[in-house]
């Protein structure tokens, strides 16, 4: 069964340390995936989807220009994050490992993130609701985000590992 994130339900979101002291924790306002669910194995599904750069969020107007330059995000050469999963593993209950293929400024990475499956359910409007739990921890200069400026204290400014939080609703496409 195919399904698509419902983007008033879900929330796709990022933290990471700034100045080593602080966190500074962000979302992104524009994605899409398609989630192929198999009704009968979890780990037989397929996940695909992409986000658009541009829509990067942290409640900073200044902050979120700094993040969309070439120094960090480089929007305007690659406006897209993408995912792929390539594999699932159980383990155990409903919880599972999503192994996938993640490319963030060009650079593909094969990347494992934690998910929580919490299954399907009917909405109170009718329709078929699936809901999914994703954690992990990339390191942003994988992928070539690698902007840092070194403080006195011989501390970063910014953090090198990124907290991915994905909170997702998905509609059968069915009832979409």
């Amino acid at each position: 069964m195919s399904w698509l994130i419902d983007p008033s339900r879900s929330h796709i979101g990022f933290s990471v340390k700034h100045m080593m002291v602080t966190t500074v924790h962000g979302q992104f306002q524009k994605y899409s995936a398609t989630i192929h669910l198999s009704p009968t194995d979890f780990a037989r599904s397929r996940f695909e989807g992409e986000i658009e750069m541009a829509s990067v969020d942290t409640g900073s107007t200044d902050r979120d220009a700094q993040l969309r330059t070439n120094e960090l995000l480089d929007v305007a050469h690659h406006p897209k994050l993408s995912f792929k999963s390539t594999r699932i593993d159980a383990k155990g209950g409903s919880r599972y490992v999503v192994r996938g293929d993640l490319t963030i400024r060009g650079i593909t990475r094969s990347v494992a993130l934690d998910v929580e499956y919490s299954g399907t359910s009917k909405s109170p409007s009718g329709r078929a609701v699936a809901r999914i739990a994703v954690r992990g921890t990339i390191n942003r200069k994988d992928f070539g985000v690698s902007l840092n400026a070194v403080l006195e204290a011989g501390s970063v400014a910014l953090g090198e590992k990124v907290k991915v939080e994905l909170d997702i609703e998905a509609v059968d496409e069915a009832d979409a």
